[in-house]
Parts: C-alpha cells; sequence; structure tokens
C-alpha cells in the first residue's frame, strides 16, 4: 500500500466522520448545552428573585416591627392617660365623699350644740325660776338677795 492513498483515505474518511459530526452529533451536544446554560441561568435569575424577594420580606418584616412597637407605644400611653384619669377620678370622688361626710359631720355637731345649748337654757331658766322663787319668798333684803345670786352663779 501507499502512503499516499492511505493518507487520502484517513482524510476521506476524517471529513466524513467531521460531516456526520456536525450534522448528528453536534446539534444535540449543542442543544443540551443550551439548554443546561437556559437552565442555570433561569436558576441564577431565580436565585437573584429570591435574593430580591428576601431583602423585600425583611423590608416588609422590619416595617411591620416598627408599626408594632410604635402601636404598643401608643397604647402604653393610652393606658396610661386612662390610668391617670381613673386615679383623678378616684380622687374627686374620694373628695366629693369626705366633703359629704365632713359636712354630715359638722351639721350632726351643730345639732348636737343646739341640744345642748337648749338643754342649758333650760336648766338657766330653771334656776332662775328657783332664784327667783327662792327671793321672793324671803324677806326683800340686799345682802341676802347677793348671796342668793352668788348662789346661783356658782351652781350655774
Amino acid at each position: 500500500m501507499n502512503l499516499n492513498s492511505t493518507l487520502f483515505a484517513q482524510i476521506v474518511v476524517f471529513f466524513i466522520l467531521a460531516w456526520f459530526t456536525m450534522q448528528f452529533v453536534w446539534p444535540p451536544i449543542v442543544k443540551a448545552l443550551d439548554e443546561r446554560a437556559k437552565k442555570v441561568a433561569d436558576g441564577l435569575a431565580a436565585a437573584e428573585r429570591g435574593k430580591h424577594d428576601l431583602e423585600l420580606a425583611t423590608r416588609r418584616s422590619v416595617e411591620a416591627l416598627r408599626e408594632g412597637k410604635e402601636k404598643s407605644a401608643e397604647l402604653l400611653t393610652q393606658a396610661e392617660k386612662r390610668a391617670a384619669l381613673i386615679v383623678e377620678d378616684a380622687k374627686t370622688q374620694a373628695r366629693i365623699e369626705a366633703e359629704r361626710i365632713v359636712a354630715g359631720g359638722k351639721a350632726e355637731a351643730e345639732q348636737e350644740a343646739a341640744r345642748a345649748r337648749e338643754a342649758l337654757r333650760e336648766q338657766v331658766a330653771a334656776l332662775a325660776l328657783a332664784g327667783a322663787e327662792k327671793i321672793l319668798r324671803r324677806e326683800i333684803d340686799a345682802k341676802a338677795h347677793a348671796d342668793l345670786l352668788s348662789a346661783i352663779k356658782q351652781d350655774l
């Protein structure tokens, strides 16, 4: 065999193999590589979207937490104001009740004082009548009258 014919045959077989590979083998490989590249690109895009969604969710959670803190602070402030109002109302009611009790005590004391005065007047009147009766029974004498009046003063 001749080296030239062998070389020529190998070149022909190589070109046939290259043509066959380019026609039937290469397109599925390229298609598989393109699909794989597309899947990788889609995966990267999904990862990027996931990262973006995570950032959005983080911002929303921070915002919700901030709003929750503000609302709880507002509710706490309202509760403190309400508690202060309740305490003030209770103080006012206690003051009113104390004033009512003091007024009732004063009125009762005044009534007792009026009763005591009335009793004293009755006693003074009785003593005055008794003294006048004694004076009238005795003789009219200035010294005797003065002694009787001093005795009446001591009885009072």
